[in-house]
């Protein structure tokens, strides 16, 4: 992701390095006024990969036993900032081995030797709340063996990095950055002696934005799941340290926590990951559950949408559906047509999933991931749901969406029976003539899925804009193509005469997808995308597809577990996401 160029971007970053250099060679000390303990924590797969000497981060990999990770460089601001914040300093502690400690111990004084002054990269609000709080959080695993001289070194970076930080987190602008830079100066302030003074308008700061960022339901503006668990992190930190000081807590962070746990349980699948939707992933293993604990929060979440995402289970069947329209304006950088789309996940395995965010992996497939083709929902005549705006190279940014549905509607059905979701959207309906109508149906057991979809002319208008859209094809019927990403997992074969696919879980359960004979079946290629790796790893779709010639075209399908597949299935093991041999 290429930063912005407008001038106030440019002015902004050039203060940001005066401020910076003023800051890096400051005359100011501290200590900690009390030993800080770890509150963050990581993956020891990952960890063993960075002391292995494997750097892989966003999609970019580098090896070498014996470089720096500040070597890993690609060109890339989106990698840059990963490796400058230092949140992989939690996976070396999760291995927490002597090899670990020095390789840690080694980074961090090889970064005070080259960007301690206030040079180079890494100087920015966000990414500097991000690298203190992990600096603090990990002191004791980086000082452990060092002498007085290295200790001192450790303390007045941290001392300068939090007087950068005092003088721009203000300068950040209102994102998840914000939230960082906010968050990591009132743990410095509270931690390190002297910069007390830094947390009262921080705390402010974060209560504003508490009420300004987070939603009645809980949601967030870009209705991305990660980002708002990445948040409650925030939140939750903020919380322990004001805790831990005896200073109360603001009234409007306590309830921002309380409205984001609920809605984080309504996008949590039955294994514990996230939905992936608008840009976010399934998420570390196990920090969902951690964050969720964390809160104290008990409440689940209540019936009908949160953050837009409709949720129902079936014993340990969960589907979540995108059933709102996607962001608007700034908060759509990283939005995608996904409206309507779904996942579903049995037990432990997730089996019709979302392909994921590009992001990680260049341009090309940043724009592709964002396209409703990408996603377990309908398509019509090739044209996504919502728009991606032609790349604006006077903004060098991350491309907006625009053309979005103007109404989407969603009702859940309510009762002890078979829940039932009942939507549409009209995204077609300006260009087509027509509405997505999307009705799902998961059975009591979690054991069938049904659905139907259609595309409907429902006034006089929308069947004139029909025909005019026939007419531009000479007559020709418009094609629709309605797609089922299968996670990477899955096993996917078609049976019989077409007429149905089987998918076999690793768990051993047996799904089978059948649809009504309206559409034809096809088993395709696909992909699924996931930072943490190389490259996209391989998979399969199931694709329907056929042409609607009338105002009016319904496909019927239905996702069963097969007779012979047990209601109870014993699922041992599952295999590291991390391990480097699935990348």
């Amino acid at each position: 992701m290429a930063q912005s160029n407008t001038w106030r971007a440019r002015r902004r970053r050039f203060i940001h390095r005066v401020h910076a250099r003023r800051a890096g060679r400051a005359d100011i000390t501290t200590r900690f006024v009390t030993q800080p303990e770890p509150r963050t924590i990581g993956q020891v797969a990952r960890g063993q990969q960075l002391i292995a000497g494997n750097f892989l981060f966003s999609g970019h990999m580098v090896e070498g036993p014996d470089r720096s990770i500040w070597d890993v460089t690609s060109g890339s601001l989106l990698i840059t900032n990963e490796i400058q914040g230092c949140a992989w300093l939690d996976d070396l502690v999760a291995v927490g081995t002597e090899d670990a400690r020095l390789r840690a111990q080694t980074w961090i004084f090889d970064w005070i030797d080259r960007f301690g002054d206030g040079n180079d990269a890494g100087w920015t609000p966000g990414v500097t709340g991000r690298r203190l709080i992990r600096w603090i959080n990990h002191a004791q695993f980086i000082l452990r063996g060092q002498d007085a001289a290295h200790e001192a070194r450790f303390l007045q970076s941290l001392a300068r990095q939090t007087l950068f930080l005092s003088q721009r987190w203000r300068a950040a602008p209102p994102s998840l950055h914000q939230l960082e830079a906010i968050a990591g100066m009132i743990y410095a302030g509270f931690t390190l002696h002297g910069m007390q003074d830094h947390v009262a308008p921080a705390v402010a700061a974060l209560a504003t934005a508490c009420q300004t960022r987070i939603s009645a339901d809980g949601g967030i503006a870009t209705r991305n799941p990660e980002e708002l668990l990445e948040t409650l992190m925030l939140l939750n930190l903020t919380r322990q340290v004001l805790d831990a000081s005896g200073q109360g807590m603001p009234g409007p962070i306590l309830d921002a926590i309380e409205q984001i746990a609920p809605t984080l349980r309504a996008v949590r699948h039955a294994d514990g990951d996230l939905a992936r939707f608008h840009g976010g992933g399934r998420g570390v293993d196990g920090r969902l559950d951690e964050a969720l604990a964390a809160t104290g929060v008990k409440t689940l979440p209540t019936p009908g949408l949160h953050m837009g995402y409709a949720r129902v289970t079936g014993a340990r069947t969960s589907l979540v559906v995108d059933a709102a329209a996607p962001p608007s304006g700034l908060a759509s950088l990283h939005a995608h047509a996904s409206t309507l789309a779904f996942e579903l996940t049995s037990g432990r395995r997730p089996l019709v999933v979302s392909c994921g965010s590009g992001a990680r992996f260049g341009d090309d497939w940043r724009r592709a991931s964002r396209a409703t083709p990408s996603h377990s929902t309908m398509m019509l005549d090739g044209v996504s749901s919502s728009h991606l705006a032609p790349p604006d190279r006077s903004m060098t940014r991350d491309d907006l969406l625009t053309v979005l549905p103007g109404r989407v509607q969603c009702d859940i059905g309510d009762g002890d029976g078979p829940r039932k979701l009942e939507m549409a959207h009209n995204g077609y309906q300006p260009s087509h003539g027509l509405t997505h109508a999307r009705v799902l149906t998961l059975s009591v057991d979690g054991r069938t899925l049904t659905g139907e979809d259609h595309l409907i002319a429902l006034t006089t208008d929308d069947k004139s804009v029909f025909d005019q859209a026939r007419a531009e094809t000479n007559g020709a019927a418009l094609p629709y193509s309605l797609r089922f990403h299968l996670h990477p997992d899955v096993a996917a074969t078609v049976v019989g005469d077409g007429s149905a696919v089987s998918l076999t879980l690793k768990s051993g359960e047996i799904w089978l997808l059948q649809h009504d004979g309206t559409a034809d079946l096809a088993l395709s290629p696909s992909v699924y995308l996931e930072n943490g790796r190389l490259k996209p790893r391989t998979t399969q779709q199931v694709v329907l597809s056929g042409r609607a010639m009338s105002y009016a075209t319904r496909v019927r399908w239905s996702l069963a577990k097969t007779q012979d597949t047990p209601t109870v299935v014993r699922d041992l093991g599952q295999a590291d996401p991390l391990d480097p041999s699935l990348t």
